[in-house]
């Protein structure tokens, strides 16, 4: 227990629950289309004001619409479009109901053009009351396709995350994106280190901890079906997934030191040796290679090594203190020390030579590129308090929202 204690310098980073201020880089207007929000007449308050917060938040981080903030005013869901008052280019006229089963029903109208017309009328529902925020972000990604512009289908997706509630206790978490939903799917012991398993949601794998040992298991979120993986003493954690979900990398310390293994057909293959830390592995370069933390240098930075390569290359080159990242196909984000209490997230190619900053001041960890890689997301502390960030790399604009949850342990998107 006490070596799984020391590798939290390179995982974990604890949160408190306070809202954060938002960081808004604003877009060309010109190159977003303008949108009113109009919710229905006879929806519940507490529904039409969480539902219109989050058709607006939507539309803003998807970079694609620009939103007129005066738009919520209420009318008839039956009104004809000629009879809406607004100068923008699309309307969204919404209704949300609960539904006597439990449930929630949205329905939309994007009406548009000149004269008014209804565009799309849709709806969506969902069988619990407390999924409803799914259904404003599959409207919008179906408003966001029916205008043509880049997909927005990250927003469709959960989070995962693990937290600790206790003294060798914890549990895991999945939620949307901007954590307004939240459920516990694992609980009971100490459970660490989720990784989805699968593209399309259903599978993660997790460690958890019983008996001196830590356990990798993969468990079916829907039917609860869990597998055995593998099992080691120290550290071991899955911190990536090939594409086809073939091969693991493993962060694994048999004898004591944690170092980076490749996980495939049964058996775990040694990829570094270093005497040190090297610790969350991440696939880049078309799986042909790795980047990951070590401490070689002293203080924590990210390093690359091909698969069948034993020479290693240092890729960040500033920061006092690089200790955690993310990849998406060529492309590297990670988090750097430049303070006391300033942690910035970057963007960086697979050579490390283009550099880009994502976030500006605060405490910013655990970045995750979206399954698009068109988004980062990342957990940023202020002195206001703590915040899920996100970085819509494409669009240049960025969003927080008070994360609501203490203590994380790690996440996963």
């Amino acid at each position: 227990m006490r070596k799984l204690l020391l590798i939290p310098l390179f995982f974990m980073f604890l949160f408190a629950t306070e809202p954060d201020a938002v960081l808004k880089i604003e877009k060309d207007v010109d190159q977003r289309a303008t949108i009113s929000i109009i919710p229905a007449t006879g929806i519940e308050p507490q529904y039409e004001k969480e539902a219109t917060r989050l058709f607006k938040v939507d539309f803003r981080l998807s970079g694609n619409f620009l939103v007129d903030q005066n738009s919520s005013k209420s009318i008839a869901f039956s009104t004809l479009p000629v009879g809406i008052d607004s100068s923008s280019k699309y309307i969204l006229l919404y209704n949300f109901e609960a539904t006597p089963n439990g449930g929630a029903s949205l329905d939309i109208k994007l009406i548009g053009d000149s004269p008014r017309r209804v565009l799309l009328n849709k709806n969506f529902s969902v069988s619990k009351l407390e999924k409803a925020p799914f259904l404003i972000h599959k409207a919008v990604s179906v408003v966001n396709e029916y205008a043509k512009f880049p997909s927005v289908e990250w927003m469709n997706r959960y989070v995962l995350l693990s937290r600790y509630i206790g003294p060798k206790k914890s549990e895991v978490m999945i939620a949307d994106y901007t954590f307004s939903y939240k459920k516990v799917i694992i609980k009971g012991g100490l459970n660490l280190f989720p990784k989805w398993a699968d593209s399309k949601q259903r599978e993660i794998y997790y460690s958890s901890y019983g008996k001196d040992l830590l356990t990798l298991f993969k468990l079916n979120i829907y039917t609860g079906q869990k597998r055995k993986i593998i099992t080691s003493h120290g550290m071991l954690a899955c911190s990536d997934v090939s594409k086809d979900g073939s091969k693991l990398l493993l962060t694994m310390a048999p004898s004591s030191q944690p170092d980076i293994y490749l996980f495939s057909g049964g058996s775990a293959k040694q990829l570094t040796t270093f005497s040190g830390i090297d610790v969350n592995g991440k696939f880049i370069d078309n799986e042909q290679a790795i980047v990951f933390v070590s401490n070689r240098l002293g203080t924590p930075n990210i390093f690359k090594k091909g698969i069948n390569s034993s020479s290693v290359q240092k890729i960040v080159n500033h920061g006092q203190n690089n200790s955690a990242c993310d990849t998406f196909e060529d492309k590297i984000v990670y988090s750097s020390k430049e303070g006391p209490k300033s942690y910035n997230i970057y963007l960086t190619d697979s050579s490390g030579s283009d550099v880009r900053p994502l976030t500006s001041g605060g405490i910013n960890m655990f970045p995750r590129f979206s399954e698009s890689g068109d988004v980062v997301m990342y957990l940023k502390k202020t002195s206001s308090g703590s915040s899920i960030g996100y970085s819509n790399i494409r669009a240049n604009r960025s969003e927080s929202f008070p994360l609501g949850i203490s203590r994380v342990q790690s996440i996963d998107w």
